[in-house]
């Protein structure tokens, strides 16, 4: 995992998914926007916490592929979405452990 500040997940995401950069650097422009206005700390750590997240789960691609799967059975909406919901809950829970979260 990288250092959880915006050039260290920026970093990271140039490595494991460079087609999500403008994303990343759009959230960052709205949290610190959102920061100054605020004068709140709160949406920088949601933009750390949203990115860190992203790229733990990215970083294994089968778990990326898993969780993709799994939110297009939810998306779908052609079956009980139950355990699908519980599968993505248990990955995210498991990326947000790993980047320290």
């Amino acid at each position: 995992m990288p250092e959880l500040t915006p050039d260290g997940l920026r970093a990271a995401v140039a490595r494991i998914a460079p087609s999500r950069i403008p994303a990343l650097t759009q959230h960052l422009f709205e949290a610190t926007t959102n920061a100054q206005q605020t004068q709140s700390l709160a949406p920088l750590r949601a933009f750390v916490h949203s990115w860190a997240v992203f790229v733990a789960i990215q970083r294994r691609p089968e778990r990326a592929a898993r969780l993709h799967e799994l939110e297009r059975l939810v998306d779908e909406g052609e079956q009980d979405p139950t355990a699908a919901v519980a599968e993505i809950r248990g990955i995210r829970e498991t990326a947000e452990a790993e980047a320290g979260l």
